[in-house]
């Protein structure tokens, strides 16, 4: 199995920041790098645009994209021209957009399931250069065919949790990315759901580098408590102290009334925390329970990165 590291740039900073992150990034000997599409907040084809011009040889990682946003031949085209000018570096994610976000631009559907599958049926075959019609419950192409698609098709990622939609990225997605918090315990409930051993995982992972084990888990506190809410049962209900978890969840009043109740042991468990030699081990039994691709989350984002490097040499050691 590919083992893989990477880091996530915060949609939060400005599209002029990008460039010279992912240029350290890639400087620090990184696999991967990621960005974020979310409403409203740059968008990911302009931004994965410019980072790729901008570097040489990491890959670039779109997580995610909302299906529904855009018309999937349009999709397709802008994806086939990054994938042609810059071959085996991109990664394109896509799901199902948060609803209230979608209903804002009035692109919510009234099957998100069946939107998100056809969706990334028809952009696969698309850029497969296959001439495709295609009459579904949402989209509908008569005869579309690329004029130019790529030679070598880039990786198409699901950014899904449900176990429908877990089920539909393993019928139309070539892998699935996995929000923060990632366990080994909730990825290896994801791939029992999806079922299909080729298929990889990729996941979102909270980072907090630090000699001091204590000061790391404080460090890493907010960060898991802003990650997780009423919608977490697939990622939290593996895990052994899941069901009390979630209770704790139910009953915050807000992050950080839940920062406050969660145990240090749990976000030993829901971060990448402590010494390198335990960050390095956390991320091993990650890889160990199969995911493809560690992708790091952390602030301020040039500390993050460089711790990332470390760890990214201390596995190849």
């Amino acid at each position: 199995m590919v083992s893989r590291l990477g880091v996530r740039i915060p949609r939060e900073l400005p599209a002029a920041r990008l460039k010279s992150l992912a240029q350290r990034a890639e400087q620090e000997g990184l696999d991967e790098v990621w960005i974020v599409e979310d409403c409203f907040y740059a968008g990911g084809i302009a931004t994965a645009s410019a980072v790729l011009a901008a570097t040489e040889k990491i890959t670039l990682g779109i997580g995610i994209m909302p299906a529904v946003a855009r018309n999937p031949a349009i999709a397709a085209m802008e994806i086939a021209a990054m994938a042609e000018l810059y071959p085996g570096r991109l990664i394109a994610g896509f799901g199902h957009g948060v609803p209230s976000w979608m209903r804002q631009i009035d692109a919510w559907p009234k099957s998100a399931l069946a939107a998100f599958e056809e969706t990334l049926t028809v952009i696969r075959r698309l850029l497969a250069g296959e001439r495709v019609s295609f009459e579904g419950k949402h989209v509908r192409l008569d005869g579309v065919e690329l004029e130019f698609p790529p030679a070598l098709p880039p990786k198409l990622v699901a950014g899904v949790r449900g176990p429908k939609s877990l089920a539909a990225a393993g019928r139309v997605a070539d892998g699935t990315l996995l929000a923060e918090p990632a366990t080994p315990e909730y990825v290896r409930a994801t791939r029992d759901l999806i079922g299909v051993e080729s298929h990889s995982i990729a996941t979102y992972n909270w980072l907090a580098l630090d000699a001091d084990p204590e000061r790391a888990r404080e460090r890493a506190r907010s960060d898991v408590a802003s990650a997780i809410g009423p919608n977490s049962g697939p990622a939290l209900e593996p895990l052994d102290f899941g069901a009390e978890l979630l209770a704790e969840v139910k009953a915050a009043t807000d992050r950080e009334d839940l920062a406050r109740r969660l145990r240090p042991e749990w976000i030993d468990r829901l971060s990448i925390s402590g010494p390198l030699d335990r960050c390095v081990e956390q991320i091993r039994a990650l890889y160990a329970a199969g995911t493809e691709s560690v992708i790091l989350l952390g602030e301020p984002e040039e500390e993050s990165f460089a711790a990332a490097g470390r760890i990214a040499s201390a596995l190849r050691g």
